[in-house]
């Protein structure tokens, strides 16, 4: 059905067609939200009536400004930085201090490094004020009072829930309110119901489009369990649960080189108190690097749990290392031993043998 629907009561969603009658639906076992995030614009005076871009207008534009000014420096930021400098845009980002968020610091580098090679100016500060000229061109003025103008300002500061004028004020539930996250138990039913879930960006879990079809896979499972009465398989890594967003997220920058991670990061790990062992890779140094493209430049690095001996964390950086991602994900996931690595032999020549420079390295560290 097309319309805006409001949840109405318990199993009851009631849905306002753009023409025609509301009609008023009722669920047998559950109602599920997934309206998703849109990009937030920051409180920046001026910001909104510059009619700033945010990542829906820069990925659907119809011609290439000759200037861009992004505020912000994670990954949407970084990607549309690399997208409109390679088609000729000047590009110049204001970013507050690091780039890329939660990524490995070697991996920020390198993209850094490239986007400076490409032509964009990276500017650390903050943007306090914007204003749209007459002319059409942007006026940003920085905290240190330096200015930049532009033909086009893109906001990259990140998403927020689609939760406002959806009903969530009739359920009744503590905590649950428009214009904010859904949380959600591993099962992404939210605490307190028995038949409200919640899946994808809108439960702040993981906003990632593959891992909210991953949740939707496990939300579905469980819902269909529960209306058969069945015992829901609810344990870490079972069949209704989304252990992944908490352990095995992939995710892939879509920069030039490609950041590639999944897991957690050795700053990370070691916060969580692990004993933890990190490998490296100069990808550079591998013969399918060679084979792949001339003057391959990349890295790979590996977090092994030394107590479990097992993965527990991925980065790769270069020429279309997301192709490489999955093998690392099925090792995490499945929490596959090291020593058993040793016996999944790479291809040559491969980028792949990164994975024998890694157990090669971690076999000379542990003698």
């Amino acid at each position: 059905m097309r319309g805006q629907g409001r949840l109405t009561g318990e199993r009851e969603v009631t849905v306002t067609p753009a023409d025609g009658p509301e009609v008023t639906l009722h669920a047998r076992q559950a109602v599920a939200v997934c309206t998703g995030s849109e990009a937030t614009v920051p409180d920046i005076p001026g910001l909104r009536d510059a009619r700033p871009w945010t990542s829906r207008e820069a990925t659907s534009a119809h011609e290439v400004p000759a200037s861009l000014a992004i505020i912000g420096g994670g990954v949407v930021a970084c990607e549309m930085a690399t997208a409109y400098a390679s088609l000729g845009s000047g590009v110049t980002m204001i970013v507050r201090s690091g780039s890329l968020g939660r990524v490995e610091p070697f991996a920020q580098e390198l993209v850094r490094d490239a986007l400076t090679a490409a032509g964009v100016k990276i500017l650390t500060g903050e943007t306090t004020a914007v204003r749209r000229d007459p002319d059409g061109t942007v006026e940003l003025t920085l905290d240190d009072g330096r200015m930049l103008r532009a033909h086009e300002v893109l906001a990259a500061t990140g998403r927020g829930p689609r939760t406002r004028d959806i009903g969530l004020e009739t359920v009744g539930i503590s905590g649950l309110e428009p214009g904010g996250w859904i949380d959600v138990d591993d099962t992404l039913r939210v605490p307190g119901t028995e038949w409200l879930y919640a899946v994808g960006d809108v439960n702040h879990r993981v906003l990632l489009t593959h891992q909210g079809k991953y949740q939707a896979r496990a939300a579905g499972d469980v819902i269909a369990a529960r209306a058969r009465e069945e015992e829901p398989d609810a344990a870490p890594w079972g069949r209704h649960v989304a252990t992944a967003d908490h352990d095995a997220v992939p995710q892939v920058v879509f920069t030039d080189p490609e950041v590639a991670s999944v897991g957690v990061t050795a700053a990370e790990a070691r916060a969580a108190g692990r004993s933890i062992r990190v490998l490296d890779c100069d990808l550079a140094q591998i013969a399918g690097a060679a084979a792949h493209a001339d003057d391959y430049r990349g890295r790979a690095q590996a977090i092994v749990d030394e107590e479990r001996g097992v993965l527990v964390g991925a980065t790769f950086v270069g020429a279309d290392v997301a192709e490489m991602l999955q093998s690392a994900t099925i090792a995490i996931v499945g929490e596959v031993p090291v020593h058993r690595l040793w016996h999944a032999v790479p291809a040559y020549p491969t980028i792949s043998e990164v994975w024998l420079r890694w157990l090669e390295q971690y076999g000379r560290d542990a003698a």
